[in-house]
């Protein structure tokens, strides 16, 4: 799993800071941008902060962040489906962010 580009990608989704998400997670600047650059695995209650942190389900997350070969057991359709479930959710929870000024957004 890549936990670093799941993470980044989610955040650049929501037009998220690497600031306004550690502040939302309630982690330092410096540990998520580690994360982003997969110099740390975090453990699973680091990914729970996250994900709750950025209105995205775990499993969205961990989805997200699975290598293309780990992927190789299911059939390409559902791959396909479950490929598009998770950018529409994404997208839907993308326009509950509003932005407040350049480093932090706000629910609607």
């Amino acid at each position: 799993m890549n936990a670093g580009h799941a993470i980044r990608f989610c955040r650049q989704q929501k037009s998220l800071s690497i600031p306004a998400l550690a502040e939302r997670a309630g982690l330092s600047t410096s540990y998520v941008s580690l994360l982003e650059r997969n110099e740390r695995d975090p453990p699973l209650s680091t990914l729970q902060k996250i994900s709750a942190a950025l209105e995205v389900p775990l499993s969205v997350l961990v989805f997200i962040g699975t290598a293309p070969s780990e992927l190789e057991t299911l059939s390409p359709e559902i791959v396909e489906k479950l490929s598009a479930a998770t950018m529409k959710l994404l997208r839907a929870t993308s326009d509950a962010f509003q932005p407040s000024d350049d480093t932090q957004r706000t629910f609607l």
